[in-house]
């Protein structure tokens, strides 16, 4: 059955090439907001403008460039400065929540910590939260009907790096067979403008992104 009541927009930003989304209902006009970084008041007026309301903050990892922070001695505005101007809730996985309070300076209670299954309901739409390690320790993916936010963990061309403090290796081409395992109709929206569309179907990915097509993990150890 086709959900029409779905909102997904896909924001650019930062010097980074930063995608942040907007996902939520049509009818209620509540969406969250996906790894908000680098430029607080203008997703803030964008929101307004179309008559939206942030109901919450979903984040897939904790790195400056997504959530905001210091970051090669710069600070990014994020997270905390948005938390500043509206009192919502941030989703972040249970895995990942130290990490988020060191980098933002938020407290448990900014937090509500969410495990890989879990879901949330923002008008007629489902999200589930899958835990995705790899890029960081509590990595995580937003599912939605078809639609998968991605963040660091699967580009169109590529995936996250796995050599910073907090990543692993192994850990990430485990989480990349249980991305290729989804239905090859899923469209992956990811974290960043690394390949040659914005979005594009996970058969497609798979086609284009080496990466998935490691199958075996002594290869992927060799590669890595």
């Amino acid at each position: 059955m086709i959900n029409d009541d779905l909102y997904l927009e896909q924001i650019l930003v930062g010097p980074m090439e930063n995608f942040i989304y907007l996902i939520g209902s049509k009818r209620t006009r509540e969406v969250a907001l996906i790894d908000p970084a680098w430029d607080v008041k203008g997703l803030l007026n964008h929101i307004h403008a179309r008559d939206l309301k942030l109901s919450c903050v979903l984040v897939t990892h904790y790195h400056p460039d997504h959530v905001g922070g210091g970051m090669g001695g710069h600070s990014i505005e994020g997270l905390a400065e948005l938390l500043e101007k509206e009192s919502v809730k941030t989703f972040v996985n249970k895995h990942e929540a130290e990490g988020l309070k060191k980098v933002t300076g938020l407290s448990d209670i900014d937090m509500n910590e969410v495990d890989s299954g879990d879901h949330l309901k923002i008008g007629d739409n489902d999200i589930e939260f899958l835990h995705t390690p790899g890029h960081t320790p509590g990595s995580q993916c937003f599912k939605v009907n078809n639609n998968l936010i991605s963040g660091d963990t699967l580009f169109v061309q590529g995936c996250g790096r796995v050599d910073l403090p907090g990543s692993n290796s192994e850990d990430m081409f485990h989480s990349l067979r249980k991305l290729s395992d989804l239905p090859d109709d899923t469209i992956i929206y990811p974290g960043h403008n690394y390949g040659p569309k914005e979005s594009e179907t996970l058969e497609k990915v798979k086609e284009i992104n080496s990466y998935l097509r490691i199958e075996e993990l002594e290869l992927w150890k060799q590669i890595m």
